[in-house]
């Protein structure tokens, strides 16, 4: 089977992300034929001109629509595309110089209709961005749930770094509306139509998450509320792991209030954790800032998912709550 790659990359108001992603491209060596389409999603502030300045030097496609979300982007872009295997990015990403060669690599070493690749924080990035990108891909903190090398046939791509086969996405029709949650329901129902997915370790990518602490912790709380959701449409998919975030806020607060009482041992336990998630941190990235700060970017993560799964529990879970008229910000409208 030959491979025509087309790269789908919605964008909304980023039009300096593009510019860098698209700079990405141009390095890849050696260089590979496959396409690129690029999806304004009802941007205010437009790629247009960036796209324009490459397209004498990459084959490149650029659309504007409404405002429609991610999903529904990713889709649009799709069914423009000429390819036969799509890639999926995320506009704030930048590419390594051999992740072209490496994506073909690994999918004419063992191909699947659908892959994932993990994301790496680049040392040009910020401290913060680095500590983020710790809490975010860290075994000691969300499992390997992002990829490690033993996620084989069962790994939930995500769509920051993620492919799928032409075949596929006609059968699934892409992506739902839900977001954020997209990409495990997209996963789910690929597995329920037969298709396998795999973690591809060397096709990665560097994130670079444009955030701040207040906004990282309103992404993770809506990852929280998306679970239960998720788990609803998807019952055998269940996981006593997706408790693990509250547990760990409910052990925290617990922790805190034992040690006014002078039981000190639950407060020893959680320090124990800090402080192997410090050391690991710091083996990591090599910088005591970033190692700190991890500290904080795991606190978040933790206490933001986990209020978030709590909420959504309760009201979809437990009430029964139609998910779409309790949350509707999760859901975009097509």
């Amino acid at each position: 089977m030959q491979l025509l790659f087309s790269f789908i990359i919605p964008v909304y108001n980023r039009p300096n992300e593009i510019l860098e992603l698209l700079e990405s491209f141009l390095i890849q060596e050696p260089p590979i034929e496959y396409e690129i389409v690029i999806v304004e999603d009802g941007s205010t502030i437009t790629s247009k001109q960036v796209v324009d300045n490459f397209k004498s030097q990459l084959n490149i496609s650029y659309y504007y629509k409404q405002n429609s979300g991610p999903g529904d982007s990713r889709n649009f872009g799709m069914q423009k595309a000429k390819g036969n295997y799509f890639i999926i990015l995320d506009s704030d990403c930048i590419l390594p110089k051999d992740y072209v060669i490496e994506l073909e690599k690994n999918l004419k070493a063992k191909y699947v209709d659908c892959f994932g690749g993990p994301d790496a924080a680049h040392h040009s990035f910020t401290n913060l961005q680095k500590a983020i990108n710790f809490s975010m891909t860290s075994f000691i903190t969300t499992g390997g749930i992002r990829g490690n090398k033993n996620s084989v046939n069962k790994f939930q791509p995500r769509s920051f770094n993620m492919g799928i086969s032409k075949k596929a996405f006609n059968a699934t029709q892409g992506y739902g509306r839900i977001h954020p949650g997209e990409d495990p329901d997209f996963s789910l129902r690929l597995w329920n139509l037969g298709f396998d997915t795999a973690f591809f370790e060397t096709v990665y990518v560097y994130h670079k998450r444009r955030i701040s602490w207040s906004k990282f912790y309103t992404q993770v709380k809506k990852f929280g509320m998306v679970r239960p959701i998720l788990n609803t449409w998807h019952p055998s998919t269940k996981k006593i792991t997706y408790w693990f975030p509250i547990a760990f806020v409910l052990a925290f607060i617990l922790s805190v209030l034992a040690a006014f009482f002078n039981l000190m041992l639950p407060i020893y336990l959680i320090l124990g954790y800090y402080i192997l998630a410090f050391i690991v941190a710091l083996i990591e990235t090599k910088n005591i800032i970033v190692a700190f700060q991890s500290l904080i970017a795991i606190t978040i993560q933790f206490f933001g998912y986990g209020i978030g799964f709590l909420k959504s529990t309760f009201f979809v879970g437990i009430l029964k709550r139609n998910p779409e008229k309790q949350f509707p910000k999760l859901f975009f409208k097509i």
